[in-house]
């Protein structure tokens, strides 16, 4: 496995395959199917190691990990303009402002 493997995994239930899969974010393209949750996870981190093995080799560049990354807070989103004057009007209605507002409807 990778030394100092911080990227983000998931193991999740597929229903149709009856399976767990495991993922990673940072390598969206990347599965591992499996009968437990534990083997999921172990197989597709194995995955990720040997295609970072790989695109090291090609000299090709390897994703950060998420977790490592620093955010500022801030991005931008547009919206309609009509979507944006009812969020104006409930955060008038609020007593909050409009970056407020979108704050707590986007941490729900």
């Amino acid at each position: 496995m990778i030394k100092n493997d911080h990227y983000t995994y998931r193991v999740t239930w597929l229903e149709d395959e009856n399976e767990y899969v495991g993922l990673c974010a940072e390598f969206s393209s990347l599965s591992w199917l499996a009968k437990t949750p534990e083997s999921a996870l172990t197989g597709i981190r194995k995955v990720v190691t040997d295609v970072i093995k790989d695109m090291q080799e090609n000299g090709e560049t390897v994703p950060s990990a998420i977790a490592c990354k620093q955010y500022s807070g801030k991005f931008m989103v547009r919206v309609l303009p009509e979507v944006h004057r009812k969020l104006a009007i409930q955060a008038t209605e609020a007593g909050v402002s409009l970056n407020r507002l979108a704050s707590v409807k986007l941490s729900q």
